[in-house]
């Protein structure tokens, strides 16, 4: 749908009254080209008008939408929360959308944040869809402890950080258990292929993607500070190369990271110029702390030819 409006761009000097717009699949159109949702930091609705506060810091000023800002507003937030979502490269079943409260804990490019939001429950997943960028999918296979405290949900994971959501009417108490239910099913569903996926030397770890893609996994060899892991796909074999300083945080910041790209793997080395090209990609490492925590310890890779195992045997052993 087009809507007629006054857009104002203080730092890139546009002002156009009369303008007409459209919200699309990728961004916000307008007659000087489109505003893209992966350089978007938040939305807001404020006397009658739309801010869209960007990553680099301008501020997009729509207003004059008339009797339309309530449709317009509406329209925005679903259009940017689907294209999140498809950043978070949600692939399982919906079992539950919701309109509730959360609180998102501090993040390496966020403070701590609350407001209200789209909570959806999926068969591996809580996915959290707020008008701004701090989207985030709540892997249920690594949290550590879910409990419902009065009309709050509180998600633990493995690592300490807390997702809550809640207040979210008569579905708080379906959503909170169904989510106890599906973690404890994932849990063990990912415990049963794991079992069935053996390691050879020098690699010790094992880990999946996703747990509904039973075909594709990754196993991991580790030195005193380094990580090499070995994707098990359909793609041309490669060795990736990280060096880390605590273990430990490295190993679940890892799992985290490969559970949250799926088939995307390519997130993971993509340098910063092959990233321009690749808004949805920018949008999930924006969102994945883990991803960017993954991406910060690259240290290279080793192509599969006659002299992979003596490149990675130097590797682990330096």
């Amino acid at each position: 749908m087009k809507y007629k409006a006054r857009l104002d761009i203080e730092a890139d000097n546009i002002h156009l009254e009369d303008t007409t717009l459209s919200i699309e699949k990728e961004g916000v159109v307008t007659a000087k080209g489109m505003i893209d949702y992966s350089n978007i930091a938040n939305l807001k609705p404020i006397s009658h008008k739309v801010i869209l506060s960007m990553l680099d810091g301008r501020e997009a000023v729509i207003s004059m939408l008339g009797f339309s800002f309530d449709g317009f507003w509406e329209e925005l937030v679903k259009m940017f929360g689907e294209r999140t979502a498809d950043a978070l490269f949600i692939e399982e079943e919906l079992l539950m959308d919701c309109e509730g409260e959360y609180e998102l804990p501090e993040s390496s490019v966020a403070p701590r944040e609350a407001g209200r939001g789209r909570i959806r429950l999926y068969t591996d997943a809580v996915c959290i869809l707020p008008a701004s960028s701090h989207a985030v999918r709540v892997p249920l296979c690594y949290t550590g402890e879910i409990t419902l405290e009065g009309y709050l949900l509180r998600i633990r994971m493995r690592t300490g950080e807390c997702y809550t959501v809640g207040r979210m009417g008569y579905d708080t108490q379906p959503f909170a258990e169904r989510c106890q239910k599906q973690a404890k099913k994932v849990k063990e569903a990912r415990a049963k292929l794991l079992s069935g996926i053996s390691t050879q030397e020098p690699f010790t770890e094992k880990g999946l993607f996703r747990t509904a893609q039973t075909e594709e996994y990754w196993l991991s060899a580790f030195g005193k500070n380094c990580c090499a892991v070995e994707l098990f796909t359909n793609d041309k074999a490669a060795t990736y190369l990280y060096q880390f300083e605590d273990r430990q945080l490295f190993t679940f910041r890892l799992e985290e990271a490969m559970e949250a790209v799926g088939s995307h793997r390519e997130i993971i080395f993509l340098d910063p110029e092959e990233l321009k090209d690749k808004p949805l990609y920018r949008m999930a490492i924006h969102r994945s702390e883990a991803v960017r925590f993954l991406r910060s310890c690259t240290a290279g890779r080793i192509i599969h030819t006659a002299s992979h195992r003596q490149k990675l045997d130097e590797f682990l052993s330096q």
